[in-house]
């Protein structure tokens, strides 16, 4: 009896041949899986993007010129968020373009099976209810950085802080214009340090707004990714769209803040753990991580 991944897999690359796709997108998350890939025998392996955990150390077994990858968030999110992320990444490092045609190829997170087929054009394929639209923040100059508190808020919301839930609010860019529309809520941990020890490219900062994401209030950050302040209340006035019915104040907040700035806000439910990307008003995407880990 075939195995049934290969089968899987062979049928996305037909479908992505009679669909004109741009390539495959498969879904792995253990080295064990890539080095099964490596040897299954599926001859059409430069029509396939590996999409793994960005901290899987596979070491020289995956050849950078044969096989492209794409590194995403480790964590567990449902199906269509894993896909939103992975095209995030694929748009930032040129994997594939804001209006691609691409075929997913995935099972459930952190199980070995394939069981799921999925073909995406990102011009058509996302409405309100699963926003996609990443073409305007993809050309701002603050996107690394943005991508790089996307994954902080992902932990946040999967996991909380000490197994509880957590909400809080991630403000990127337009610095001056964004302070000028806020004010420090409670104490700013953040002042007093070097911009170099501020960078949440270390990984002291990043555990730090982890902790402080507790706090009521948003965290401010430069567009070189340099946190500013933690605890800033947003005076912006609140946007209250159809897209946003059913959201609180939290969000509301993050819109208006990004209506009146070029700034894009990030913000982590409380309640559910989603994470969603606001920029200028309106929802860029939402991404949704599962909590079964958290203690609520």
């Amino acid at each position: 009896m075939k195995d049934q991944k290969i089968s899987i897999i062979k049928n996305a690359v037909d479908i992505a041949k009679e669909t004109n796709s741009q390539c495959v997108f498969l879904f792995l998350d253990t080295a064990k899986d890539c080095r099964w890939f490596l040897k299954s025998g599926i001859s059409e392996k430069n029509k396939i993007v590996l999409v793994i955990p960005r901290e899987l150390k596979m070491g020289d077994s995956l050849p950078k010129d044969k096989i492209a990858a794409i590194r995403s968030w480790a964590g567990n999110q449902t199906r269509f968020s894993r896909i939103k992320y992975a095209f995030l990444h694929g748009v930032a490092q040129g994997t594939i373009q804001t209006d691609s045609r691409v075929v997913c190829v995935l099972g459930p997170w952190g199980k070995s099976h394939l069981d799921t087929i999925a073909i995406h054009d990102l011009s058509l394929s996302w409405s309100e209810d699963f926003p996609f639209d990443p073409r305007s923040i993809m050309h701002n100059k603050a996107f690394k950085t943005i991508l790089a508190i996307i994954d902080i808020a992902l932990d946040i919301g999967a996991l909380g802080r000490e197994g509880k839930p957590v909400g809080t609010t991630f403000v990127i860019g337009d610095m001056k214009r964004v302070m000028q529309l806020s004010h420090q809520a409670v104490f700013n941990p953040f002042k007093g340090y070097s911009p170099r020890e501020r960078l949440i490219s270390r990984s002291e900062v990043v555990e730090s707004m982890k902790e402080l994401a507790k706090l009521d209030g948003a965290f401010i950050i430069s567009d070189t990714g340099i946190v500013e302040a933690a605890g800033r209340h947003l005076d912006a006035r609140s946007v209250m769209t159809r897209q946003l019915k059913g959201f609180g104040s939290r969000h509301r907040a993050a819109a208006g803040i990004t209506k009146m700035t070029k700034a894009v806000a990030v913000v982590v439910s409380e309640s559910t753990g989603r994470v969603t990307i606001f920029e200028n008003g309106r929802i860029v995407s939402t991404l949704e991580p599962l909590i079964s880990t958290r203690l609520v």
